[in-house]
């Protein structure tokens, strides 16, 4: 039986290009999407497609987009700045799956083409994959087999454990998280969620129980499922202290991404028995070579990269792919972008600026937020108050999410949604007349007890943070910023910078702030090199400081 596909959230129709031919490269390294996909773009008479499966290489890759207007690609073809540049005609690339890695997507948005991807389709198919990854694991069935095979009959050796009543910690509670723990439920699992930005509500709408602390829900964990993007504060998150701190008895699946464990610590800890086993589809390098130490370690099961990789989940992106390509080369269309918002082109010439800038306080405020807010707030003032400031809301949406469930999980379609299904509400308030700024967006994160805040405006032309938290500070959004909140006593600032010069930090730009005099003061520092966790912790400890945050722009 097949899978409904995920309707897509429709946007507004871009003006309909002029009726034309349109030539469709299908490319890959013998991974073509769907026949269904293929038929439905060989059905309309504007388009011309072909399909080539052997464009492995680059060069290759370069001579067969050069007239290209849309490329279709799975993961085995890669859509580079090379290819790009040498395809002047083209308007859009597709994705049939859910990473763009194999894509240059900031070149593609220099070049004003439109990455669209499916992140739907394959969510079933890798639920599966994990779920049944965690019953080989259980039960040895891969050893079992091959001894089999080999003209063995040996019972003894292959006494494997029941998942009834195991406890199951799920890391990441998306889309496909939370297929996962469903199934698990159904086999009688005690599951337990660690997810950063899932609410309390949400959880319990799930029947999951929520720990917010991700040491204390894996040393509960008989399993451990990993369902979360890869980014600098995922990669490695099991690593050796954590697989330590594990039960002897706990078994790890990971269908999710390569690097979320470091592989390395995984074969050391299943080789001196840390932990009872392994089941892995993706890898931190793939293929893994032969010399990989992964590969000699006992109880494990590996599978090549196949979460995605059922009837269903191919038929479905195939299809779902083509459509959108379809859609945007007749109609104009933008559907599951990655990289632009679904809006005509003047309006996004108007609102261009303002997109970005909300996408980047949304993206600082992600990094300070109270954990597990529930409730993001965005006001404007000033004339950006006046017009329809969705599409900006969108873009704050997106880049406060983008932490969350990965960059290439979140865009400007499917940023609401993405909000719904972690039980994040958003409110949006608007107020036409200046205050003290022409124009100011302000947005805010909750978690019913906690706030923070982040505010911005204009400056000739140029975007500048004007408040955090309510205090007025002025600094360009460039570079590293460095939050601190202190008492207002003298020999603070002292305090603080004698640290970061002790590392050799620099400090290109400073604004502070207090509440009132003794009271609590904020200071914005902007810096030319990125503290380590090591000189945030230093600074942490000095008496007075209240609390240290670092953010990237």
């Amino acid at each position: 039986m097949h899978l409904p596909l995920a309707t897509p959230t429709k946007s507004p129709t871009l003006p309909a290009p002029m009726a034309q031919q349109f030539k469709i490269l299908i490319a890959g390294n013998n991974d073509p999407i769907s026949s269904k996909g293929i038929d439905l773009l060989k059905a309309e008479p504007s388009f011309s497609v072909e399909v080539n499966m052997d464009l492995k290489a680059e060069d290759a890759m370069v001579e067969a987009s050069r007239d290209a207007h849309a490329i279709i690609v799975r993961s085995g073809a890669k859509v580079t700045s090379k290819v790009l540049d040498a395809a002047p005609l083209l308007k859009v690339v597709g994705r049939a799956g859910v990473g763009v890695d194999n894509i240059d997507v900031p070149v593609a948005s220099k070049r004003g083409v439109v990455v669209m991807n499916t992140p739907g389709g394959n969510t079933i198919s890798t639920a599966e994959q994990a779920f049944t990854l965690m019953m080989a694991l259980s039960r040895k069935t891969p050893q079992a087999h091959a001894t089999i095979v080999s003209g063995k009959w040996d019972r003894k050796s292959f006494q494997g454990t029941e998942v009834y009543g195991k406890t199951l910690v799920v890391l990441g509670m998306g889309r496909i998280g939370a297929e996962f723990a469903k199934r698990a439920k159904a086999f009688g699992m005690r599951v337990v969620a660690y997810d950063p930005y899932l609410s309390k509500n949400r959880a319990e709408s799930l029947g999951v129980e929520l720990c917010e602390d991700l040491d204390a829900a894996i040393v509960q964990a008989d399993y451990i499922t990993m369902h979360m993007p890869l980014t600098p504060e995922t990669k490695h998150m099991i690593n050796a202290k954590r697989l330590a701190s594990l039960k002897k008895s706990c078994r790890i699946i990971n269908c999710a991404r390569g690097g979320l464990i470091d592989d390395a610590a995984l074969a050391a800890a299943l080789t001196d028995g840390t932990i009872s086993g392994a089941a892995l589809d993706v890898f931190e390098v793939e293929p893994p070579p032969a010399d990989y130490p992964l590969l000699k370690a006992p109880n494990t099961v590996f599978t090549p990269h196949l979460g995605a990789s059922t009837e269903e989940a191919q038929e479905n992106v195939g299809i779902e792919i083509a459509e959108v390509i379809k859609a945007h080369l007749l109609q104009g269309t933008v559907v599951n972008a990655v990289n632009m918002p679904n809006v005509d082109p003047k309006t996004l010439a108007d609102l261009g600026p303002f997109l970005k800038f909300g996408e980047l306080l949304g993206r600082l405020l992600s990094q300070f937020a109270p954990a597990r807010s529930n409730v993001v707030s965005i006001s404007y003032s000033g004339k950006v108050g006046t017009g329809d400031t969705t599409l900006i809301s969108r873009s704050v949406l997106k880049g406060f999410l983008e932490r969350a469930v990965g960059a290439e999980q979140v865009n400007y379609i499917n940023a609401n949604g993405v909000a719904e299904g972690l039980g994040l509400r958003t409110t949006e308030s608007r107020v036409p007349d200046a205050s003290e700024f022409t124009d100011l967006i302000e947005v805010q994160a909750s978690n019913g007890t906690e706030t923070a805040s982040i505010a911005g405006t204009f400056f000739a032309g140029e975007p500048r943070i004007v408040k955090v938290n309510g205090r007025h500070i002025e600094t360009r959004p460039e570079g590293t910023l460095l939050l601190i909140e202190n008492q207002d006593r003298p020999g603070m600032i002292a305090a603080y910078s004698t640290i970061l010069g002790k590392h050799k930090i620099n400090i290109a730009d400073m604004s502070l702030s207090r509440n009132k005099e003794g009271g609590t003061a904020l200071t914005l520092l902007t810096l030319d090199s990125t503290p380590s966790t090591t000189v945030i912790s230093e600074l942490e400890s000095i008496e007075g400081i209240s609390r240290v945050h670092c953010v990237v722009v």
